[in-house]
């Protein structure tokens, strides 16, 4: 299968290009100058980063002739800094909150005095990134746990001051292939659309000529999720606003969290009135369930040197939408929509993904992190889609459109890093991100074989179920087979490949019911036919 062999080449190269390469990490960075009681600089002085976030617990770096100093690829958390030289009294900042990847300046002041004397500095963490012309807004784990949305990548684009989703939905779970633009900029063939990038740890798993992905990004269990505006970096291919999900990661204590929301059609009132129904609208589209169960545990598997942080998630949405099934569905010899008032179609879609980081300190100098992100959408056999799953809409007949289904979906990651000395970090880092795209064919019922019909009367056509531009009948006829679905895409820090299925065919008709096959299309003079035609190629009145 096409799958299997893209996913085992992928692990080929993961094992050659796992090498060290030179690169800036997606941490934040703390810089500064220390000087003496007289402003004279310090060279010499050591200064030394501590956090509960870091596996090695510290890092350091030594001031260079103009007193300077700069600690890099620091994750965010809290952090003291500690300054000592000989001779001087030790001088400490504590509670020194990174976030971003910005860099945060810590000066210090040293003063002569006794080897045992430490000078304990209080005061607000720097806000203003001096070194950097980044604009950045951070969103940390608490602002995002204590936000009610659906906790989705397109869920928490309208946090953020500047920036436009693709989707304009904060409740109903994870878009389809989102982008997003800043200031203003159009989504729709404009250049936003196909600049904006997702970036999981530093790495991109968005399609680089269109900007969107299909990723599941599990903002709930994330340490802080970045979002950069303007004034990108090198680092990043395109130059529109980046979103960057930094994954948290495990400790030296075990712990864990859940979260668990449900709502029903008890929870929903509607505004379904006769006016609506006179203006055409058959049917509400009420909320049949809406659900978001996840969980995650992370601790040591040996302190200070292997952590692990793992998570599960299972979201569902799924709302009733303005058509019904039809009561001809598979029927060879049916050429007329006929609604099942009883039955009506369901816009369902379900997400489940589990995830494992682990995160190891091979020496004091050097640090390996592995990832592997399980994802699904419509197919495992207790969260099946009714109705298509992403395919499902109010202008198709459930037996014409296909099977949204995405798997099998995965993303992997694996970044290593090695201090050198003070003055060289090397940093590489290899992302793999696979999935489906296009969906399938639908099995019960397949109607692959019929041909396929849109009504083309501009007001719909009574005899024909009234509902203009409806699609019905057969299924659509460009999806892909089950084995070219599949698109992978690798980051060698932000490389991906991704395809997209052909474009839909439509007729410009207004007047007439247009058939369409995979061998050609007919077309009918009149607005529609009796249910009994069958001479569909030689009846009078229709042109090849």
């Amino acid at each position: 299968m096409r799958c299997a062999r893209v996913l085992h080449t992928g692990l080929a190269i993961l094992g050659v290009l796992l090498l060290p390469a030179l690169a800036h990490a997606q941490a934040g960075i703390i810089a500064g100058v220390v000087k003496d009681s007289s402003g004279a600089v310090l060279p010499g002085v050591t200064v030394e980063a501590a956090s509960p976030a870091l596996i090695e617990k510290t890092r350091s770096a030594v001031t260079d002739g103009s007193g300077q100093y700069r600690i890099e690829n620091l994750r965010p958390g809290t952090y003291s800094v500690t300054f000592t030289l000989s001779g001087f009294s030790a001088v400490k900042r504590e509670n020194v909150e990174l976030t971003g990847f910005a860099t945060f300046t810590v000066n210090a002041d040293m003063r002569v005095g006794a080897v045992a004397e430490t000078i304990t500095v209080t005061g607000e963490t720097p806000v203003v990134d001096v070194q950097n012309a980044q604009r950045q807004t951070v969103l940390s784990k608490d602002v995002l746990n204590a936000i009610p949305t659906a906790g989705s990548y397109n869920a928490v684009l309208v946090l953020v001051p500047g920036l436009f989703g693709g989707q304009q939905d904060v409740s109903t779970g994870p878009c389809n292939s989102c982008t997003f633009s800043a200031h203003g900029a159009i989504l729709s063939g404009g250049r936003a659309n196909s600049e904006a990038r997702l970036l999981l740890d530093g790495l991109s798993i968005a399609v680089p000529q269109a900007g969107g992905t299909n990723y599941l990004t599990d903002t709930r269990n994330s340490q802080e999720l970045n979002f950069t505006t303007q004034g990108s970096t090198a680092e990043v291919e395109s130059g529109g606003p980046v979103m960057n999900i930094v994954p948290r990661a495990g400790g030296n204590a075990f712990s864990g969290n859940g979260f668990a929301s449900w709502a029903s059609p008890s929870l929903q009132g509607s505004n379904y009135t006769s006016e609506l129904q006179a203006a055409g609208l058959a049917a509400p589209n009420p909320l049949v369930k809406m659900y978001d169960f996840n969980g995650a545990v992370g601790g040591p598997v040996r302190k200070d040197k292997i952590w692990f942080f793992a998570t599960a998630r299972s979201q569902g949405a799924s709302s009733k939408i303005p058509i019904f099934y039809n009561k001809n569905q598979g029927n060879p010899n049916a050429w007329l929509y006929v609604p099942d008032l009883t039955h009506q179609a369901v816009n369902d879609k379900t997400w489940v993904n589990g995830s494992l980081r682990l995160t190891m300190q091979l020496s004091p100098r050097n640090k390996l992190n592995l990832f592997w992100d399980e994802q699904n959408v419509c197919s495992i056999s207790w969260a099946k889609c009714e109705n298509g799953g992403n395919y499902a809409n109010a202008l198709f007949s459930p037996e014409a459109n296909g099977y949204g289904d995405l798997f099998p979906m995965r993303a992997q990651q694996a970044t290593y890093s090695s201090a050198l000395s003070n003055k060289v970090l090397i940093e590489g880092g290899f992302g793999y991100f696979f999935s489906r795209w296009g969906g399938r064919a639908k099995e019960d019922p397949n109607t692959e074989s019929l041909v396929r019909v849109v009504e083309q009367c501009s007001a719909g056509c009574a005899a024909n179920g009234g509902i203009p531009g409806l699609t019905y009948r057969s299924q659509t006829t460009d999806l892909p087979s089950s084995s070219a679905g599949a698109r992978p895409s690798r980051t060698g820090r932000s490389r991906s490949t991704a395809g997209s299925p052909s474009a839909r065919r439509s007729a410009s008709s207004s007047t007439a019911t247009t058939a369409t096959s995979r061998r050609g299309s007919l077309q009918v003079g009149s607005r529609s036919w009796p249910r009994s035609s069958g001479a569909r190629c030689t009846r009078p009145g229709v042109r090849r």
